[in-house]
């Protein structure tokens, strides 16, 4: 996996105010994933690890939507305040992010 940071990414991200809460929901799933796992070493039926996926992969849309939320109220708002052309490419970053998500 590829993580690019922006030079300009001076500021903290937009979810630094909820970053506790970020970090509690991803380890509810990590466990969600980790219980998975354990099913499937103990051979459980498969519609119910195919529950359990689903319930994991709502519980990763969640906490997509809600980091695009707050790179919208936060990044692209300030962008906006900067220029025209900043903005543009916060859209452009947002619209790509929102691209991906539809395609998983």
């Amino acid at each position: 996996m590829s993580v690019t940071t922006p030079a300009s990414a001076v500021t903290p991200p937009g979810y630094s105010d909820t970053k506790d809460d970020q970090l509690k929901r991803l380890r509810r799933i990590e466990g969600q994933i980790r219980g998975i796992a354990r099913m499937v070493e103990n051979d459980a039926y498969c519609i119910d690890v195919l529950t359990q996926v689903s319930a994991a992969t709502r519980a990763l849309q969640a906490v997509s939507v809600n980091l695009l939320e707050e790179h919208i109220a936060h990044c692209v708002v300030d962008a906006a305040r900067e220029s025209d052309e900043a903005a543009a490419a916060k859209v452009g970053e947002v619209t790509a992010a929102v691209t991906r998500l539809l395609r998983s």
